[in-house]
Order: structure tokens, then sequence, then C-alpha cells
């Protein structure tokens, strides 16, 4: 059998989070977003740094709030949009798991379909189809 080594470039830049709670965040991030868990190093009690992988592309970095400071990101305070070519069943997921929803889905002037939640940490996380502007 032949493979094909994967040419995908890694992710370059991470939006990154933390969380009161990272090991619910990640829980609901995998469950709820459909994340990937790729690597969690645990900390004691903590979450010291977490990758999930988001399957289409791309991921996220997070890790629990550190007494000392560490990385100074307050939870709730991130966002990010995610591209997904399964928008409907992402919506189905956000809504069978009773998320907050702060923009139902629709279609958007610029042809998009999206919708927008919040975790239960308070960061935002909007969900479409929409890929960007075409790039030179």
């Amino acid at each position: 059998m032949t493979t094909t080594p994967d040419r995908t470039p890694a992710p370059t830049v991470w939006p990154a989070f933390r969380a009161a709670d990272a090991p619910a965040l990640i829980r609901w991030l995998v469950d709820v977003l459909g994340f990937t868990e790729t690597l969690v190093v645990p900390d004691g009690d903590l979450v010291g740094h977490a990758e999930l992988a988001w399957p289409p592309g791309g991921g996220v970095m997070l890790g629990s709030v550190r007494e000392d400071g560490g990385w100074p990101v307050r939870p709730g305070a991130t966002g990010a949009y995610l591209v997904t070519d399964d928008v409907g069943g992402v919506w189905a997921r956000v809504q069978a798991a009773g998320a907050e929803v702060t923009r139902p889905l629709q279609e958007t002037d610029y042809g998009a379909r999206e919708f927008s939640v919040r975790d239960p940490e308070d960061n935002s996380w909007s969900v479409g189809d929409y890929r960007g502007a075409p790039r030179p």
C-alpha cells in the first residue's frame, strides 16, 4: 500500500484561551463544536497546555488560569471563527447541547451561512462556511 504524506501546512496562527475549568471547556469544544483533542498536558489539577484540532484545518490552544498569572488572557476574553462545510451539523449539536446562541443560523449579505455561540467560559465562537476574501 502506498500512502501520500500529509502536505497540509501546520497551523501558524493559534487562537489561545485560558479557562477557569479547562477540562470542562475541552469537553464542550470536542463534544459540542466538534474539535479533536490532540494534546492535553496536565499540571496537577490544572491543564498546563492543551491543543485541539479543528478537523477542516487549524486548531486552538488553551490552558487553566494560573495563580502565577502565566499567559495574561482572562477566561471569556477570546473569540474565533470556525470554517466548516457542515454548518448544519455543528448547529444541530449546539442546539442539542443547549448552548447559548448569540446569533442564530442565518445567511449573510456576503453569501455565508453562519451562527455564533458562547462557550461555558463566555468565549465567543462563530461557525460558518465563509473562507475569507480571495487572496492575491
